[in-house]
């Protein structure tokens, strides 16, 4: 046999030798040489080549083996049995003599230049069609932690070798078409970086859900990252926006969710790894702090970058010298391979009782029987179309997956092999939900939504739901602008494809219900709660030693997710808009709000913002938007100031927000006041002097101009936002505001249900209208036919005169 190289240093790879030594070990290699100039650090190692596989094959008569196991496959033997046969065939025998000394030697030499003797390394799987960005072998090898001495290391390159045909590695080639003799594995050897002491993660340069592609979502737990990919803990999230992790100045981490992280692998006194509890400090800690998460998302950047498209980025915090490394690198196939241009979307449009919620994977709906599993079973004992309920999922449970209508696990996060293997699949998946093997029973129906934002709800029954899909590349263009309404910021990214003119409005209310769920003035005053209530704030604002602190985070990271959503479209954000009957509601809010007879048209909006009631409540609010706008550089908020009722109120509400660093002006802000009182449109140029523009709330206008309960069945005849007195109101709104230079749009549910009400909009010359996301495609095209009518009229009119 003519002389052949069976292993070479990282150092000397690059992107060309993935037929050489897998696309893993390649990408190690391009990563040292290419991007280590530029400050990614990447662990050193070394790799053995495919042709010292082949000479694997060959000396031990292996191709003959996996030809004749492989065929009986096609004859129908189970997947089960051929891959342990093929395993079993490997493991049985030792090494090629040549290539168990160029691996001992290669050892030797990475101990020297780090200067110990056996250091400890990792032994990962390599397989020379991996890594591509047409396909992904992601886990479907094995990988060997903490592994010691040469006699450690030799026995861990074998099982690499064997897990060439681990069942999900043969199922996968047999889908893919990849001929299993033409693959080869290559075994890469790397230095181990002490995260078992520290923390360990993956990330990925888009958002893994949606596919939006200026963020950056890192996952991180404490020790080593098989308890991420696994699935077996809840990790931290982090996501960080692009844009403006450019500039130093500016903090570009959007929102932080802290995870459970209840258990970590750290190394074990006999043997490689262990996996063992967190304690309760580490449990409620960040594993990375702000600077961490910068410095590993501009490396994502980079990495991004020079490769050309959307990463999968492993790495490892050592706990020893603090020094943080990538020490995997592969390209992203799941949202980078989807049309752009067609946006498919499911919605309930029935309700049913929650019985599960956990971490919502992908944004489908799937129902079907729970098929609840301790452990893989044969395939015809799964049913086609089951909801597959179980702890954890590995490579095992794949040909299930494949099988199943939804999938719900008890633990894992985003990038967890439950989470992973769903999105490949198009399945959707509850992951982590903690408590699904206990509630769901075998048999029962359900319906499985993930189409509801960040988290995924499992519901009894099988409840009615739709499927829609719109190619955007057919929506018209418009001159009257067409904008979102988000509330939600765990659902904002899922709309970035849309081609919406910005969001007319972002409801601050939603966020602090939902993400906050406390009170502000609970935060700023404990002192006034019942002890039990002080428990509950304890509980939501763990690790804050300043409660106020807890607010501004979480209040500023829900509006950063909305804007970041639309960057650089303007956002317009409304300050928050609870009555004080929905304020008494939220925890601690009952000592801080008066009973009202009519709350709709009582103590809200500006003016709490300047009363002594609420005053501190919202310079808070104002301290988390000038963070969004001047920490985080997402300029493109709007800030919108509700239900003002007078000249007095405008001014006393501006001084307030201008004295919290908010000043209409500075730093390009800009404030808008809703128009949804008659007092409103009665003094529109004098509103106009003191704001930037204006949103017309359709609802309380028409409430307040007829007198009507807006809630009232008695009266829902009467309640018309077509009815002259409010269209009129409309009409003088907008061409006051236009004389005086500003715009005017509107923001409500009237334009989505009444193509007409949407001509009446465009004909008054309104400047924008904001909808519903699942409502956009629709109205787009009624403000397109309703400028096209007027576009006909007017030519007919010029043709008529002449």
């Amino acid at each position: 046999m003519p002389s052949i190289r069976r292993v070479i240093p990282l150092a000397e790879l690059g992107r060309q030798d993935v037929g050489l030594v897998g696309g893993k070990n390649a990408s190690l290699g391009e990563m040292i040489t290419r991007l280590g100039i530029g400050g990614v650090r990447v662990p050193g190692g070394f790799a053995t080549t495919a042709d010292a596989y082949w000479e694997l094959l060959d000396t031990a008569g292996l191709r003959r083996t996996i030809a004749d196991h492989i065929g009986r496959l096609h004859q129908g033997a189970s997947l089960d049995d051929v891959g342990t046969a093929i395993r079993t065939a490997f493991l049985a025998g030792a090494l090629p003599p040549a290539l168990e000394a160029a691996v001992t030697a290669a050892y030797a030499r990475l101990g020297r230049d780090a200067g110990r003797r056996d250091p400890d390394v990792a032994v990962r799987s390599s397989a020379t069609a991996e890594d591509l960005p047409e396909a992904s072998f992601a886990g479907q090898q094995e990988t060997f932690l903490n592994v010691r001495g040469v006699t450690e290391l030799l026995d861990a390159c074998r099982r690499c070798y064997a897990s060439l045909f681990t069942d999900r590695a043969i199922d996968y080639r047999e889908r893919m078409g990849f001929d299993h003799l033409a693959v080869a594995l290559s075994v890469g050897v790397q230095l181990m970086v002490r995260s078992d002491l520290a923390g360990s993660g993956v990330m990925f340069t888009l958002d893994t859900e949606s596919g939006f592609p200026d963020a950056i979502t890192i996952s991180a737990a404490w020790g080593l990252g098989e308890t991420v990919v696994s699935g077996q803990v809840d990790p931290d999230e982090y996501t960080v926006f692009k844009p403006t992790l450019k500039d130093p100045a500016l903090d570009p981490v959007i929102h932080v969710r802290i995870g459970g992280k209840k258990l970590k692998t750290v190394y074990a006194d006999e043997g490689m790894t262990r996996t063992v509890d967190t304690s309760e400090t580490e449990r409620g800690r960040r594993v990375l702090d702000d600077s961490e998460i910068r410095a590993l998302a501009g490396w994502a950047v980079a990495i991004e970058q020079h490769y050309g498209g959307p990463m999968d980025i492993e790495w490892a915090k050592d706990g020893i010298t603090g020094e943080i490394a990538v020490v995997q690198a592969r390209p992203e196939t799941v949202q980078s391979r989807r049309r752009t241009t067609t946006l498919r979307r499911y919605r309930l449009t029935a309700g049913g009782e929650r019985l599960v919620e956990g971490m919502a994977v992908g944004e489908a709906i799937g129902q079907g029987p729970v098929r609840a599993l301790d452990a893989p079973v044969d395939l015809d004992r799964f049913p086609t179309g089951a909801v597959l309920v179980t702890g954890i999922t590995d490579p095992d449970w794949e040909p299930l997956m494949k099988r199943a209508s939804a999938i719900v696990t008890d633990h894992g996060g985003r990038t967890s092999h439950a989470a992973i293997v769903s999105r490949e699949l198009g399945v959707p998946a509850v992951v982590g939900s903690g408590r699904a093997t206990r509630v769901l029973r075998d048999g029962q129906d359900v319906t499985v939504s993930c189409a509801e934002g960040e988290h995924g709800h499992v519901y009894a029954g099988l409840l009615d739901y739709e499927e829609t899909e719109t190619d955007l590349s057919e929506l018209p263009s418009t001159r009257t602008r067409v904008m979102l309404n988000l509330a939600d910021p765990a659902a904002a990214f899922r709309w970035w494809r849309l081609p919406a003119d910005g969001v007319g409005l972002a409801r601050l209310e939603f966020i602090v219900a939902h993400q906050v769920k406390a009170h502000p003035m609970a935060l700023v005053h404990p002192e006034r709660l019942d002890a039990a209530d002080r428990r509950r704030i304890d509980g939501l604002a763990n690790g804050y030693p300043d409660r106020t602190q807890y607010f501004t985070d979480r209040l500023a990271h829900g509006v950063a997710r909305i804007a970041a959503s639309r960057w650089p479209s303007p956002v317009i954000v409304r300050t928050s808009d609870f009555k004080t009957n929905e304020y008494a509601r939220l925890l601690g809010g009952r000592p801080f709000e008066p009973d009202e007879a009519n709350p709709m048209i009582g103590w809200r909006g500006a003016s709490r913002y300047y009363s002594e009631g609420y005053r501190e409540g919202f310079a808070l609010e104002c301290r988390a938007l000038r963070r969004v706008r001047d920490d985080m550089g997402l300029t493109n908020v709007i800030v919108m100031i509700p239900f003002c009722r007078s000249l007095t109120e405008a001014d006393r509400v501006l001084s307030v927000m201008a004295d919290e660093g908010l000043k209409r002006g500075a730093n390009g802000l800009q404030v808008y006041v809703m128009a949804e009182i008659p007092a409103n449109v009665i003094l529109a140029e004098e509103f106009a002097e003191r704001f930037d523009g204006f949103s017309i709330g359709s609802n309380d206008l028409t409430q307040l101009t007829l007198g009507a309960d807006r809630d009232s069945e008695a009266l829902a005849e009467v309640f018309d936002e077509r009815d002259p007195a409010v269209t009129r109101s409309i009409e003088t709104l907008i061409a006051r505001a236009h004389a005086c230079g500003r715009p005017v749009g509107l923001c409500g549910q009237r334009p989505s249900d009444d193509p007409d009400f949407t001509e009446f909009l465009v004909r008054a010359g309104i400047d924008s209208i904001s909808v519903a996301p699942d409502s956009f495609a629709a109205v787009k095209g009624h403000v397109a036919a309703a400028e096209q009518n007027e576009q006909n009229e007017q030519n007919g009119n010029g043709a008529g005169a002449t």
